[in-house]
């Protein structure tokens, strides 16, 4: 059809070296989106196969997307990998499984690194926390999450159905927010206009470097105070005590002594 021109490959993060290496590996499918199309682990036990043929068979491994089957897959190529000496980050697989934001494209270039005994001079992706905390200062102000969404984009529906206990995935989410917080913080930081917010008193103080006289003075107007002598402690077995004689009056001559009936 005339007018019509395919559409440039979308950039997926991963040096051109590494889809060169894929490319040349002649897998069943090409992956366009990385993050989603090696989550399952078909393609990386299709990778593993052109170097273990014999210890990879891909009749044991399904192409479907369901949290089973990931994790299904992904067990079965850890035992493979850990035969041969290789060991993924845990954090990498499991952020490759969930589609954690630069995961896929960490993984993929350790296997690069592995397979082929080269190396990489810079590793493309978007930090070890696994977070699109990169994407979202890219963005302006106005269009950056909220809390409940960075919770939402951050946390993944099999994340969850994965991990079973509610403290950790409460953990999770305290992380989330408090990354968020920090965020809010420096965006007032770095635009206070935007949230109206007045400089103190001391940020509108002009601040001269004091001179050197100024200096002796303030230095010659600070004295010590003299320290208050400490009263002298004396023990208790110093002391004397002087008895007292104390004499008993007679009732019987107080009662005779005072008036009877007023008279």
């Amino acid at each position: 059809m005339s007018g019509f021109y395919p559409q440039p490959p979308k950039r997926t993060g991963v040096p051109r070296e590494v889809l060169k290496w894929l490319q040349s590996l002649d897998l069943s499918f090409f992956p366009k989106n990385v993050r989603r199309d090696f989550s399952n682990g078909y393609l990386v036990a299709e990778v593993c196969s052109w170097y273990f043929p014999e210890e990879v068979p891909m009749h044991a491994y399904d192409n479907r997307a369901s949290l089973p089957t990931k994790l299904g897959n992904w067990a079965l190529i850890e035992k493979v990998l850990s035969k041969r000496g290789i060991h993924l980050p845990k954090d990498v697989i499991e952020g490759t499984i969930h589609c954690k934001p630069g995961a896929a494209e960490l993984l993929v270039q350790e296997l690069y690194c592995r397979l082929t005994n080269r190396e990489i001079k810079a590793l493309q992706y978007e930090g070890t926390d696994f977070t699109d905390r990169q994407y979202q200062e890219k963005l302006p102000m106005v269009a950056r999450s909220t809390a409940s969404k960075a919770i939402k984009n951050n946390i993944t529906l099999s994340e969850t159905l994965h991990e079973t206990n509610i403290e950790t995935n409460k953990s999770k989410a305290q992380a989330i927010i408090h990354m968020h917080l920090q965020q809010r913080q420096l965006e007032r930081v770095q635009d206070p206009k935007r949230f109206s917010m007045k400089p103190t008193l001391g940020e509108l103080a002009i601040r001269l470097p004091p001179t050197v006289q100024q200096e002796v003075t303030t230095e010659s107007r600070v004295q010590v105070p003299p320290k208050s002598p400490q009263p002298e402690i004396r023990s208790r077995s110093h002391i004397q005590f002087k008895e007292i004689d104390v004499r008993q009056t007679n009732k019987r001559s107080l009662v005779s002594a005072s008036p009877i009936g007023g008279d």
